[in-house]
């Protein structure tokens, strides 16, 4: 029994009856309902507003990959501080394919000796260009621009283009 004080500061005796195990346990779901009800609706804020900006062209991040002669034809050179493939086309064309396979994303390798990428998650094979050899991948790998100012190739890091396949004037010439 608790004392309460009343306005002479004697004590008042203050009657409370124990809560039973039934009522105890309904208030801890009802708590516990709130609780996750909190936690869905702080999820799909975050999923509904976590998006960032798509290919803005004032956030053009320019990477400067080296010059056009250093760049023989038909080979690919590897920037993973760009998260990209620098590939040299047979006919001189430059594209900046991304690391990242299309089928769920994980990073691909470039197999010199049978002149493809091979993504080690599940096999999708893609050729120079980015084209889907193999899948299960469904489409050609994204790209960067690539930019070549005074023989200097560049690589527009902050613009990465999805595309369904490889067309010709996605290469860059000098």
């Amino acid at each position: 029994m608790k004392k309460l004080q009343n306005k002479d500061k004697k004590p008042v005796p203050v009657k409370t009856e124990p809560i039973n195990r039934r009522d105890f346990f309904n208030k801890a779901w009802k708590g516990l309902g709130i609780l996750a009800g909190i936690e869905v609706i702080a999820m799909l804020g975050g999923f509904m507003f976590s998006g960032k900006p798509k290919n803005n062209p004032v956030n053009k991040q320019l990477l400067e990959a080296g010059l056009v002669d250093t760049f023989a034809k038909n080979s690919v050179s590897a920037f993973m501080g760009g998260r990209f493939f620098l590939a040299r086309q047979s006919d001189g064309g430059f594209i900046a394919l991304s690391l990242r396979c299309t089928h769920l994303g994980c990073s691909i390798a470039w197999e010199e000796d049978k002149k493809r990428f091979i993504c080690p998650c599940h096999s999708s094979a893609f050729d120079i260009s980015g084209e889907v050899l193999n899948p299960p991948a469904a489409r050609a790998l994204d790209y960067y621009p690539v930019i070549i100012e005074n023989n200097m190739v560049k690589v527009d890091i902050g613009t990465l283009v999805e595309r369904s396949s490889f067309k010709k004037d996605q290469l860059q010439y000098a």
